[in-house]
C-alpha cells in the first residue's frame, strides 16, 4: 500500500525547507508567500536498517526499501476556503493523502517574513484548521443538498446517509475536526467517501528549538488528540522521527521478503492477515494464497540463513489467520 503525506501550514513556516530536507531536491524555496503555486511531489524510502543485513545474509542484487510519498502543498492563508491566496487549488491537492504533517513556525526572525506580521503557533494552527474545516463544510454541504432530494424520494439508505452526514456537519460547524468526532460515524461509508481534509491524521511540525515551544502549545495539540514533533529542521533525524510517527499514527508495519535477486520491504495495515499481506506483493495472491512461511528477521539472521533456519525448525508454516507481525521474513506460497 502506498503511504501519502501531505505537508500544510502559512506561506514561510518551513514547508519547502522540511520537503527539500525529505527529498534532497531542488525546490523553489523564496521569501514571500506563494512561491510553491504546484505540489511538490517526493518519493522517500522509509529508513529500515533490516534490509542491509537481510540483503548482505541473501546476497541480494538489489535493495528496495519501502517508500512514503511527501507532497509540499503551497502555503495557506486566511479565507483560503474562499480562494484567497489561490487557496481552493491547494486545498484540493490535500485531498488524496494519507496523512497531514503541519509546520508550525515557533522560532523568531526579522529576516523571514510572516504572512500574518507576527510569529504566534497557536493562532497560525487556528487559521489552517479553520480552512481545513470551512473547506469541508462546503463539501458536507455540498453532499447534504443531494441527499436531502433523495431522502425526501423515500429511499432508506438515503435517509441514514442524510442524517450521518448531517452530524458530521454539527461537528464541523462547532469547529471540531472531524477526526475528533465519533469514530464510529467516520466509519460510516456516507462519511468515508467524501474524504474529509479534516479527517485526517495530523502530525504537527513545530519547526523552533525546544525552549521556543510552550507548555500551552502542547497542551492544544494534546486536545486536537494529535502528535507533534519538535525539529529545527536542520538534520536527517528528524526527517527519520517523522517517517516513524506517521507510521504508527497511520498503524502501518512493514514486512520483509529477501533472496538473491533483491531484498524488500512491504507496508501493511498492522493486524493485516497473510493473504492482505500477500496482495501487498501481488493482488493475485490474496484469494491464490495456500500459506505462509515465516520468520522473524533477527532469527533468520541468527540462523545464518533460511535453509539453516528451517533445519533448525524455526521457520513456521501459518494460514489463512495469521496476524502479521512488523519485521516477519515471509515466503509466500500460493496456486
Amino acid at each position: 500500500m502506498k503511504l501519502s503525506i501531505g505537508i500544510v501550514g502559512l506561506p514561510n513556516v518551513g514547508k519547502s525547507t522540511l520537503f527539500k530536507l525529505i527529498t534532497k531536491q531542488e525546490v523553489n524555496i523564496a521569501n514571500y508567500p506563494f512561491a510553491t503555486i504546484d505540489p511538490n511531489i517526493g518519493i522517500v524510502p522509509v529508513p529500515d536498517e533490516r534490509l542491509e543485513k537481510l540483503a548482505k545474509l541473501s546476497g541480494s542484487k538489489k535493495i528496495i526499501p519501502a517508500v512514503v510519498e511527501f507532497y509540499d502543498i503551497a502555503g495557506l492563508v486566511k479565507d483560503a476556503s474562499k480562494g484567497e491566496g489561490l487557496g481552493n487549488q491547494f486545498l484540493s491537492h490535500i485531498r488524496e493523502v494519507s496523512a497531514v504533517v503541519e509546520v508550525v513556525r515557533c522560532f523568531e526572525s526579522s529576516e523571514i517574513i510572516h504572512v500574518e506580521n507576527k510569529v504566534d503557533p497557536s493562532k497560525d494552527i487556528d487559521t489552517v484548521n479553520t480552512e481545513l474545516i470551512l473547506k469541508d463544510l462546503e463539501t458536507v454541504e455540498k453532499r447534504i443538498a443531494k441527499l436531502e432530494g433523495e431522502a425526501r424520494a423515500g429511499d432508506n439508505k438515503k435517509i441514514k446517509d442524510f442524517e450521518t452526514v448531517k452530524k458530521i456537519r454539527d461537528g464541523l460547524n462547532k469547529n471540531i475536526l472531524a477526526i475528533n468526532l465519533d469514530k464510529e460515524l467516520l466509519n460510516e461509508p456516507a462519511i468515508e467517501e467524501m474524504n474529509l481534509l479534516t479527517a485526517k491524521p495530523q502530525i504537527y511540525l513545530l519547526n523552533g528549538a525546544a525552549e521556543d515551544i510552550s507548555e500551552e502549545l502542547k497542551t492544544k495539540i494534546k486536545s486536537l488528540q494529535a502528535d507533534y514533533l519538535i525539529s529545527d529542521l536542520s538534520g536527517n533525524q528528524s526527517v527519520n522521527e517523522l517517517i516513524k510517527k506517521a507510521y504508527k499514527m497511520l498503524g502501518l508495519i512493514s514486512f520483509l521478503t529477501t533472496g538473491e535477486d533483491e531484498t524488500r520491504a512491504w507496508t501493511i495495515k498492522k493486524e493485516a492477515k497473510a493473504p492482505e499481506a500477500a496482495s501487498a506483493i501481488h493482488t493475485d495472491f490474496e484469494n491464490k494464497f495456500i500459506r505462509a512461511e515465516v520468520i522473524n528477521w533477527e532469527k533468520l539472521l541468527e540462523a545464518d540463513g533460511w535453509v539453516k533456519a528451517k533445519q533448525k525448525g524455526w521457520i513456521k508454516i501459518e494460514g489463512r489467520d495469521y496476524e502479521v507481525q512488523d519485521g516477519d521474513v515471509m515466503e509466500i506460497r500460493h496456486s
